[in-house]
């Protein structure tokens, strides 16, 4: 793990001093936050093609957890390497811009991203601020569903036990407390956790977590909507006031307190509860959760047991539309890609880099995988990608054990042809139940756009009032679900985030939807 004072300093490589150099060429240290089960840069071919490509040496800090605190300490100094990819952010910019290279003049350097901003103008629109500059580079993809997080049940439990699969809240709980009762996993244990869900983090809600129950009441969460956002008939809310939200607290606290949810709900990360959800074998542990896929969620042994549903009513008497999550156009898109120090010291050889990383057959193996061992080129313009060369990894799983995958800078082609990974196929696949949920969303008025442009005084104010909207409202979902009373401490609880200004943060929004509908 890359400790804050190596950040630190590595970053003063790429500010004042003479441009290093190793051997004649050009040395450029880059910053990457990587998922945690990501191979070291050093072990994929692409990179040695990307050094071969800039005629230099680039030197690797790599960081797999806390990035989030590195990058602030790193921010603070004053100083950065002179590239950092995935981790910063639109907000980042708007307090420490001046760190970092416009490079809305350095495009005729960078011909691979002027031609992807010519071809696909939404990809230039969604980084370009708005004096014009432009700091981060995005990445555009093709093939992405129209939500990354999926609700399965385990169909192969509600037939042992004679069970319907569920269409209600109600008949939803009533499904969980067999689950618990019954032993369906047939191994003589009460070892079975009806409900599951990734940990829930200070900042907001993230994907596979249980604000996604608001779809049941008809709130369309789309982009944004891991800190409460969310648009009705044009008008921006956050439903962190909304009693819809205080209905959904409710029901997980009548799971929790039925003693149904798992304990370690809260606390497990994201390897902890990808590994417990997979079970021991062929036994699962878990009855109900969300996921990206089946096999990516279950593992591949497992995968075969479990069945996607869409969101479910939550009375069996509600007239009110069930709506599943859409972001769809924030999946094709990503605003975290790359950003060139202001300092560097090497400039040329960062942007022969940060073209580099827009060739076809680079941005191909940023996103699956080395050529020769993760795809192979059929022809020019057309990729096959492989299957796991480790036979026991799920594809969603190897991706991000082989490359940056979809945390990394490039641009797949509108005219590429792919052949997908089987995790791409397969949430094709899975997302068939939930079509009806996707038609029920008005697309025009009801979708939180995933690009607004804010100015950086703006952005300022949000980061400033969400520090109390978001550590209050986190803190008290934890407690409320857990321990319960939400109903006598609603309204001072609503009060609290007035006082915190997420009122000021909801006309903020709405002024830019409405610039950006408008333009």
């Amino acid at each position: 793990m890359l400790a804050v004072s190596t950040l630190v300093s590595v970053a003063a490589c790429g500010g004042g001093g003479e441009a290093a150099t190793e051997g004649g060429k050009p040395v450029l240290n880059i910053a990457v936050a990587k998922h945690s089960l990501t191979k070291k840069m050093s072990e994929m071919k692409w990179v040695k093609d990307l050094e071969k490509e800039c005629g230099c040496v680039i030197k690797w800090q790599e960081v797999s957890s806390d990035w989030d605190q590195k990058k602030q300490a790193m921010f603070a100094a004053g100083n950065v390497p002179d590239m950092i990819l995935k981790g910063v952010n639109m907000t980042d910019i708007a307090t420490y811009g001046s760190l970092f290279e416009d490079l809305s003049d350095d495009l005729d350097k960078m011909p691979n991203v002027k031609e992807m901003f010519e071809k696909d103008p939404a990809s230039k629109r969604i980084v370009t601020e708005e004096d014009g500059k432009i700091h981060i580079l995005p990445s555009v993809k093709k093939g992405w569903p129209t939500t990354v997080s999926h609700l399965y049940i385990n169909k192969q439990w509600v037939d042992k036990l004679g069970l319907k699969m569920p269409t209600t809240w109600d008949e939803l709980y009533d499904v969980m407390v067999a689950f618990k009762e019954g032993d369906p996993n047939g191994n003589g244990q009460a070892d079975e956790v009806p409900f599951d869900f990734h940990a829930p983090g200070t900042g907001g809600f993230g994907d596979y977590q249980p604000h996604l129950l608001l779809g049941s009441l008809g709130l369309t969460l789309s982009n944004n909507s891991g800190t409460g956002y969310y648009v009705d008939d044009n008008k921006v809310h956050n439903f962190f006031t909304d009693e819809r939200f205080k209905e959904v607290i409710e029901y997980l606290n009548k799971l929790w307190s039925a003693g149904l949810v798992n304990k370690e709900a809260f606390t497990h990360d994201y390897a902890t509860a990808q590994s417990f959800a997979r079970g021991e074998g062929d036994t699962a542990k878990v009855g109900v959760t969300w996921g990206w896929t089946a096999s990516d969620r279950f593992g591949a042994q497992l995968a075969d047991q479990y069945e996607p549903v869409g969101p479910l009513k939550a009375s069996a008497d509600q007239t009110e539309p069930v709506v599943g999550e859409y972001r769809k156009d924030g999946l094709s898109y990503n605003t975290i890609a790359l950003v060139v120090s202001a300092t560097t010291k090497n400039k040329e050889a960062a942007l022969k880099v940060a073209n580099a990383f827009y060739g076809e057959d680079m941005s191909v193996e940023l996103l699956w995988g080395d050529l020769g061992t993760d795809v192979e080129k059929v022809s020019e313009g057309h990729y096959k990608v492989l299957p796991p060369a480790d036979s026991t990894k799920d594809s969603s799983t190897w991706k991000w054990t082989e490359t940056l995958a979809d945390d990394s800078p490039g641009w797949i082609r509108p005219d590429a042809e792919i052949e997908y990974p089987a995790d791409l196929v397969e949430v094709q696949e899975d997302e068939v139940p939930m079509q009806p949920a996707f038609d029920a969303v008005d697309t025009k008025n009801d979708i939180m756009p995933q690009f607004l442009q804010l100015s950086a005084d703006d952005l300022k104010t949000i980061q400033l009032n969400n520090t109390t909207i978001l550590n209050t409202t986190m803190s008290k979902f934890s407690s409320w679900v857990a321990k319960g009373g939400v109903d006598s401490e609603w309204d001072s609880f609503v009060d609290t985030l007035k006082k915190a200004n997420i009122d000021q943060n909801v006309e903020i929004y709405q002024k830019a939807y409405d610039a950006y509908m408008n333009e």
